[in-house]
C-alpha cells in the first residue's frame, strides 16, 4: 500500500511539474509541512499554491529574467485565468516591454490583446508543453479577433483560446497530416464549445498582427499561409508558416522576438 502511494506521489509531482513548473515542488513543500504540523495535504496544498502563484513567484521571477502578464483590468489579458494558474503567463523583459507598448497602442484603436500560453517564470530550456518553443521567456500566443453576428466582440469561439480553427478544410493541414505529422490539428479536441456565430474579423486582427509587429523589428508572427494571404500580410516576410511539426495556427496567433 506505501508502494503505491510512492508512486502515486511520484506521478502527481511528475504531472505537476510538466503543467506548471513549480507545482511539484510545491506539492512536495505541501507534505513536509502537513507532516509537521500533523494536518492533511489536500488543505494545505491549495494555500500554499495560491500564495506563490500570487505573491512569491512573481517577485522571485524577475531574478530569472522573466516577468508575469497582467491578469485583471487590463488590455492585455489571459483568455482564460487557468493561464496564470498553472504559471503559464511570464515572458522575458524585452517580449513584456513589446506587448506593454503594442497593447496600449492597440487599445487606442479599439482592441484589447488576449493572450493564450506563454512561459513559465524560470529557466530557459524547461518545455512549455505542449509546445516546442515556448521554454526561453521569447513567446507568446494571441487570440485572434472575432466578429459575433458580425458585430465586434472580445469574447472567443473557444474557452481556451485553441481549436476553434478558421478553415477546417485548411490545405496546410491536409497536407501535414499526409507526411505523417498526426498531431498538426490534435488541438481540435481543446475546443468542445465552437460556436458558429463566431466569425473572424479580418480587419482588426491584421491590425492587431500589425501593432505587436511595430515595436520590435526582429519579431515574427507564424499563422497559417492561406491566412497570411486572406489577412493582406503577403508583403510582411516575419509573417511566417511554422511548419508541420507544430500543430495548426489558423485558431491564434504566434508572436515572438530574439
Amino acid at each position: 500500500m506505501r508502494f503505491l502511494k510512492l508512486i502515486g506521489h511520484i506521478l502527481f509531482i511528475a504531472l505537476l511539474t510538466i503543467l506548471t513548473q513549480v507545482g511539484g515542488l510545491l506539492w512536495l513543500m505541501s507534505v513536509f509541512i502537513a507532516v509537521k504540523l500533523q494536518k492533511r495535504k489536500r488543505y494545505i496544498f491549495p494555500i500554499i499554491y495560491l500564495i506563490c502563484n500570487i505573491i512569491i513567484v512573481p517577485i522571485v521571477a524577475p531574478y530569472f529574467g522573466r516577468r508575469k502578464l497582467p491578469v485583471i483590468k487590463s488590455v492585455l489579458k489571459p483568455q482564460n485565468h487557468i493561464y496564470p494558474l498553472l504559471f503559464r503567463n511570464y515572458v522575458d523583459n524585452e517580449l513584456y516591454d513589446v506587448l506593454e507598448q503594442s497593447t496600449i497602442d492597440l487599445a487606442h484603436l479599439g482592441i484589447k490583446t488576449t493572450y493564450l500560453d506563454a512561459n513559465f517564470p524560470f529557466f530557459n530550456g524547461f518545455p512549455l508543453f505542449p509546445h516546442l518553443s515556448h521554454n526561453d521567456g521569447k513567446k507568446i500566443d494571441i487570440a485572434f479577433m472575432y466578429l459575433d453576428n458580425n458585430n465586434k466582440t472580445d469574447q472567443k469561439p473557444s474557452f481556451m483560446g485553441y481549436g476553434a480553427f478558421i478553415n477546417l478544410n485548411n490545405p496546410t493541414s491536409k497536407n501535414c497530416i499526409n507526411k505523417g505529422y498526426w498531431q498538426y490539428d490534435l488541438t481540435k479536441y481543446l475546443s468542445p464549445d465552437k460556436s458558429k456565430a463566431f466569425q473572424l474579423d479580418k480587419e482588426n486582427t491584421k491590425t492587431l498582427i500589425q501593432g505587436l509587429l511595430y515595436r520590435n523589428k526582429n519579431s515574427k508572427i507564424f499563422i497559417e499561409p492561406y491566412l497570411k494571404k486572406e489577412l493582406g500580410l503577403v508583403e510582411y516576410d516575419n509573417v511566417r508558416f511554422h511548419g508541420c511539426q507544430a500543430v495548426r495556427h489558423d485558431d491564434h496567433i504566434h508572436l515572438q522576438i530574439k
